[in-house]
Formats: structure tokens, C-alpha cells, sequence
């Protein structure tokens, strides 16, 4: 007879707790929805709610959870995942009707809710929301509550790593949520095409096309990818015609707007600007700074605000960086046992210490701009805001933004105590300006080769000629 002993709650809280302390780059946060079994045999069960986190687990947590529950409970016991509906195989399966037209297997094609791969993360209360992405937020969660009925179809574009993805992922979970029976299909245009390849190589276009055209909600991810499928395009074509005819949601996304997707039907275009086109540009540095808090939180990551503002300032491309940043970060501040400080964060980005890299002091600039502009350092750092000291102000700002490696919040206190966001709004201003004034340029040329050349502020100051601000 196998043995069979409970897991204490207190035990399974300690090989979580130890999972996320020593492997914290495949620590997730849906781990607190896993559900442990009886340890049966000397094997603790671990139950997943979906195929996602089965597949994942599989992959990359089995040798860190065998470790986890060794430590937790001092046996030499073994780990095996699985899905609370049965086995793996099962909880991937979709159900079938004879009477139906033959299909493609169902690993390939899931039009059933309960066997979406979606990432539990993905929900629309994980998306940081900004004047960068606020009308396609805005949408999808109009689209999720009454598919088909309002924005169809939806339309959704940018570059890579701006959330995308995520806003399809979160329509699906919450369409599962509100529609339980409703059918949806979410997968990559790339799936879709090798899915139509294939099922013309095997004769099962009937089955096909039966489960394309008979599902509520259709999500496609990186729809450009149709371009140059001829026949693909012709199947899509009258697919789309089909579940719009029925008032079905249809939803797409790619990295450019439809009139600018290349070698695609015109009159696929065309359809496509039917509903609502929705663009995702870059995030600004305060949806940047949203997103890093976000995220750190997911991860249970005590973040300086220095760290997140730093962090913020760097890295401008894309969510999928910040959130690489972040976990690179983490994982660094668990192998070495450190707090998570500037230092931790400038190693994680692969930069230079803050001593190699601080050549010019915010001292020297606001010394230098103090003697050109003729200012007091009382006032550079005082609340007078006539036109002068404001912009010999505002120039020592973005100086120091170019000049050295510290972050927003650390120039505003050098400036008086001001917050990160004056300190953004300076460099916006004298940037600006440089663009459109060929002088005011030149100023700013001057003072930063002064900067950059002199060896000491003693002798800029003597070299230096007074400029008088335009």
C-alpha cells in the first residue's frame, strides 16, 4: 500500500517561498494558483489550472520545485505536474462530434475555451494603460464585453513589445469569463497559414473550414504575415466574409496599419478598415515608469524609485525589455544576495559604475551655467521662475540629463528638490529649441564641449566668455 501524508498549507507556502528565493527567473506570479496533492509514494503532485502553466512547468520548473519540496520537507521525494481535468492529454484535447467534417488534430487547432494557451498574466488589470495605447485598451475591452456588436472588426497595430499580445490574450480570458460557451480561436497568422498548408496536403479543407467559420471569436496575431500566401489570402478572405455575414468578433493585429501591410489583397485591406484601426505607439517615460511598478509587483519585487526612474530612462524601446530588465535584476539580486540599489540596476543594464561614468558633476554644470548666464547658484536652485533664471534652470537640466548617468529624480534634487517629471519637462523645452534655434544650438554646443574638455570647472570658468540667453 502506497503511503499517503497531507502537504501542510505551511509547507507548500515554503517551497513556493524557496522557488521564488533561489529561482527567481522562472518564479511566476499565477505559482499561488497551483493546488498540491497528498504525497503520495514519495512524489508530490502539483496541480496546474490550464495548459499553459502545464507546458511551462514541464519545461522549466521540475529540477527547481524536486529541489524546493527536498528542502521543505527534509525527504528525498519527486515532482510531477499536472492539469486538475485529468492528465496532460486530456486537458489539451478538444471535444469532437462524428457528424462533423474531418478536422485537423486538435494540437493543432483549439477552438474550445477550457484549452486556450493564454498566459495567466495577460488580463486587462496587468495592462498599464497610457496616451500611448489608450484608445486600443480601450477597445478590446469593448470588444471582450460585446463581441461582435460594436468595433468589427478590431484592428490593433504598432511595433514589437508594446502590448499587443497581451491585449488579445486579455480579450480571450475575458470573454471566457462572460461567455463561457462562447467559441474562440486565438492563434498567430503563422499557425494559420501552416494550418491551411496542411490541411490542403491532407485533403481536410471541410474540417478546415468548419472550425474557422463556426467559432464567436477569432483573434490573429501578426496578420502581416499573409503577405505573399496567395491562396492563404483567398481562404482568409472568405473566411473573414463569413464571420462577419454571422456578426462574429473578429479581431487582428500586425506591426503596421492595414494600408501599409505589404503585398496583401486590396480588397482584404479594405476589409480590414471596416471596423475600428487602433494604433500602439512607444510609451512615454511616465507609462515606462507604470509598467516597471507593474511589474515588479507581479514579481514581488521591492523597487527603489531611483532604480524604477533609472530603469525608465533607459530603456524606451518596448515593454518586453523592461520586463527583461526587471528580471535580469532580480535574478542578480538573488545570486548575490544583494539589495536591489542604482549599483545592482547599472550592472544588470551592463553599465559602467556611477564613479567611471560621472566624468562631469551636476556641480561643475550648474557652477559653469551659474557663471555664462549669470545667475546665482541660490537661484538655480530657489523658486524664482522669471525668464532668466528659468531657463539657465532648465539648460543646467538637460545638461546634466546628457552629461552625466544620473537618473530624473537625483537631477531635480541637485536642482532645488524638484521631481523627475520637471526635470523631463526642461530637457522637452531645450530640446525643442535646439531643434528650431541655430543659436540658441550653438550655446548649447559651446557649453557642452566646455564641459567636456575642461579638466577642472576652475579653469572652464576662466576660459569661459558670458553668453547672454536669447
Amino acid at each position: 500500500m502506497e503511503m499517503v501524508h497531507p502537504l501542510s498549507d505551511v509547507v507548500w507556502e515554503d517551497i513556493l517561498g524557496y522557488v521564488r528565493t533561489r529561482h527567481p527567473s522562472i518564479s511566476r506570479g499565477w505559482f499561488v494558483q497551483l493546488h498540491p496533492a497528498d504525497l503520495t509514494g514519495g512524489q508530490l503532485a502539483i496541480a496546474a489550472t490550464n495548459l499553459a502553466q502545464l507546458d511551462y512547468l514541464d519545461s522549466h520548473c521540475v529540477r527547481p520545485f524536486v529541489e524546493a519540496a527536498q528542502a521543505a520537507t527534509g525527504r528525498l521525494i519527486s515532482v510531477r505536474f499536472y492539469c486538475r481535468g485529468g492528465n496532460k492529454e486530456n486537458c489539451a484535447s478538444a471535444t469532437g462530434d462524428p457528424a462533423k467534417p474531418a478536422a485537423l488534430p486538435a494540437t493543432l487547432i483549439v477552438a474550445e475555451p477550457d484549452a486556450l494557451c493564454l498566459n495567466v498574466e495577460y488580463v486587462f488589470e496587468n495592462f498599464v494603460v497610457g496616451p500611448c495605447n489608450r484608445l486600443s485598451h480601450a477597445s478590446c475591452v469593448a470588444v471582450s464585453e460585446s463581441p461582435g456588436t460594436g468595433y468589427n472588426p478590431l484592428f490593433v497595430h504598432g511595433n514589437v513589445g508594446l502590448g499587443k499580445t497581451h491585449l488579445l490574450q486579455a480579450i480571450c480570458h475575458k470573454v471566457v469569463e462572460h461567455y463561457p460557451t462562447a467559441k474562440i480561436l486565438y492563434l498567430t497568422c503563422e499557425m494559420f497559414v501552416n494550418q491551411f498548408i496542411e490541411a490542403v496536403e491532407r485533403g481536410l479543407l471541410d474540417g478546415f473550414r468548419y472550425r474557422y467559420r463556426h467559432v464567436d471569436v477569432l483573434l490573429i496575431d501578426d496578420i502581416q504575415f499573409l503577405a505573399g500566401h496567395e491562396r492563404t489570402q483567398e481562404e482568409f478572405f472568405h473566411t473573414f466574409n463569413t464571420l462577419y455575414q454571422l456578426q462574429k468578433q473578429i479581431i487582428l493585429t500586425a506591426d503596421c496599419s492595414p494600408t501599409e501591410l505589404p503585398s496583401l489583397e486590396e480588397r482584404l485591406v479594405s476589409r480590414f478598415n471596416w471596423g475600428l484601426v487602433a494604433r500602439i505607439d512607444s510609451p512615454c517615460f511616465e507609462t515606462r515608469l507604470a509598467i516597471i511598478r507593474k511589474k515588479a509587483r507581479l514579481r514581488q519585487m521591492e523597487l527603489p524609485e531611483d532604480v524604477a526612474t533609472f530603469l525608465g530612462e533607459r530603456i524606451k524601446a518596448n515593454t518586453r525589455e523592461l520586463e527583461g530588465a526587471l528580471n535580469q535584476l532580480r535574478g542578480l539580486a538573488c545570486a548575490d544576495g544583494r539589495p536591489i540599489d542604482m549599483a545592482l540596476a547599472r550592472q544588470a543594464l551592463g553599465e559602467p559604475s556611477e564613479a567611471a561614468t560621472h566624468h562631469v558633476r551636476i556641480q561643475d554644470i550648474m557652477n559653469l551655467i551659474a557663471e555664462r548666464y549669470g545667475v546665482k547658484l541660490s537661484d538655480l536652485q530657489g523658486r524664482k521662475r522669471n525668464r532668466t533664471i528659468a531657463l539657465s534652470r532648465h539648460i543646467g537640466m538637460y545638461l546634466a540629463r546628457r552629461q552625466t548617468s544620473h537618473s530624473l529624480a537625483e537631477i531635480g534634487g541637485f536642482f532645488g528638490g524638484r521631481d523627475h517629471t520637471t526635470v523631463l519637462h526642461a530637457n522637452k523645452l531645450i530640446t525643442r529649441r535646439r531643434e528650431s534655434d541655430f543659436a540658441f544650438r550653438s550655446q548649447l554646443e559651446e557649453l557642452e564641449t566646455t564641459l567636456q574638455e575642461s579638466e577642472t570647472t576652475d579653469r572652464t570658468l576662466r576660459q569661459g566668455k558670458p553668453i547672454t540667453p536669447r
